[in-house]
């Protein structure tokens, strides 16, 4: 589906910034965070000085291998606010992550901080076509999480109006499309297909709203429910990153050429990493994304490593954009189930789920350890055609999905039909895996 909004840039001078230039830009601002965290937070100083390391062996950017890793271990140990840089008389705004286990991630902004995100967010959306004309409906959760106030001001800044609408009442939603006519949805993928089938049930046609671009993120995502999504809602979609240890959303984004995601370069600087090893690797190479915050000042990150597993592009995109790109992640390091030693990916299995015209994508993958074997089971909801029909056809078709599954896989995963609607919504991220064993 193509987007027939011109290409439009937020900042063109940043956004296209000469390689040798942005190089510089980037030494020099990580020169200043690296001896911002040494000289102000216990922890990196600590971190340093195990390493045998001071701020001013930062001498290039190949130096930056040198430094400690960030882990989100790290963060929760120094829950709220030891790794803050500055003092909280210079903190204008807390969000935390929205993670169900364990103490949140929290992430500190000064006023300056909030510019910052609010530059990177105005860059992202206007990569996606976004305009002061536009109507933007920001069904991400307001709060503690950064979806919600992120996306908004985002949009503000870009002079959009906002419709802040947040999570849930999905019939409400509906109704405010139209009636309020919005032009973008912001929320996550999972979401956005929860709304579609509201909309359907409600009997609304793409003919009664007026939806053209949609900014999701938050959770991972394939392409076959990119093309689910804007199917059943008329838009485009555009994948976003972001990750509260670093600022929010507005870390990288899809431009209308769909080439991956720009990484705003100038502000976070992006390596990959051998996730077994941490060994540096080169661009091109699949591995772990690690990032470094290079203007944050009440919370600077050095080396996160994100746990998403990806390749970076660093070719100047057709769109005429020079950061360097971020390819759909494959998956998390973390999220990554081994069972009976294979590696298997939730994404994975969504790919096979998305090429069934039988079933709909609302699915939850159950493990579980049975006589010291890993089991593996996918509960996925049928069609309202296919739950009509005799048990023989639910077989038949849970039979092709099952073996598709298998091949895909490369291990024998069981499939079970549900009756539609039978899983629960989310309204946020959605909880895809369900790990029963006990692995501790």
């Amino acid at each position: 589906m193509a987007n027939k909004t011109k290409n439009l840039f937020w900042n063109r001078e940043a956004e296209t910034m000469p390689a040798s230039e942005k190089k510089r830009v980037q030494l020099e601002r990580l020169q200043a965070t690296v001896k911002r965290a040494y000289e102000n937070v216990p922890f990196y100083r600590r971190a340093f000085d195990e390493k045998g390391v001071k701020p001013e062996d930062v001498k290039s950017l190949e130096d930056l291998k040198r430094l400690p890793f960030t882990v989100k271990n790290d963060l929760r140990d120094n829950y709220p606010y030891k790794l803050f840089a500055v003092p909280m008389s210079r903190v204008v705004r807390l969000h935390a992550s929205s993670g169900t286990t364990g103490k949140p991630i929290v992430g500190a902004y000064t006023r300056n901080d909030m510019e910052v995100w609010m530059e990177v967010i105005a860059r992202s959306m206007a990569a996606a076509g976004v305009t002061e004309d536009d109507i933007v409906h920001n069904a991400y959760g307001y709060g503690l999480f950064t979806g919600g106030l992120g996306f908004h001001y985002g949009a503000e800044k870009i002079g959009a109006s906002v419709v802040p609408v947040s999570g849930g009442l999905s019939k409400r939603q509906v109704m405010l499309w139209q009636d309020f006519r919005p032009t973008v949805l912001c929320c996550t993928p999972s979401y956005a297909l929860v709304l579609a089938e509201t909309m359907e049930e409600m009997g609304v046609g793409l003919n009664d709203i007026c939806l053209r671009v949609g900014l999701f993120g938050a959770e991972p995502w394939t392409d076959q429910m990119r093309r689910e999504i804007e199917s059943r809602l008329g838009l485009e979609a555009f994948n976003q990153f972001g990750l509260t240890e670093l600022i929010g959303p507005g870390v990288s984004a899809e431009c209308i050429c769909h080439n991956g995601m720009h990484i705003q370069d100038d502000h976070f600087l992006p390596e990959l990493i051998d996730p077994e090893t941490g060994e540096t690797l080169e661009y091109g190479q699949k591995g772990e994304l690690v990032l470094t915050s290079l203007t944050k000042e009440a919370f600077p990150v050095i080396r996160y490593r994100t746990k998403d597993i990806t390749t970076i592009d660093p070719e100047p995109c057709p769109c005429g954009r020079t950061t360097v790109r971020m390819m759909r992640l494959a998956g998390r390091s973390d999220d990554m189930l081994i069972i009976r030693g294979v590696n298997v990916f939730p994404s994975q299995i969504e790919g096979v789920i998305l090429e069934q015209k039988e079933l709909v994508p609302q699915y939850q993958i159950v493990v579980e350890r049975q006589r010291n074997l890993d089991q593996i089971e996918v509960q996925v909801e049928a069609v309202d055609e296919l739950y009509q029909k005799d048990e023989s056809e639910i077989l038949r078709v849970t039979g092709r999905v099952q073996k598709a599954l298998n091949q895909t896989l490369g291990i024998t995963a069981r499939v079970v039909i549900v009756p539609p609607r039978s899983i629960a919504r989310s309204e946020g991220k959605a909880r895809r895996v369900i790990d029963r064993r006990n692995l501790t």
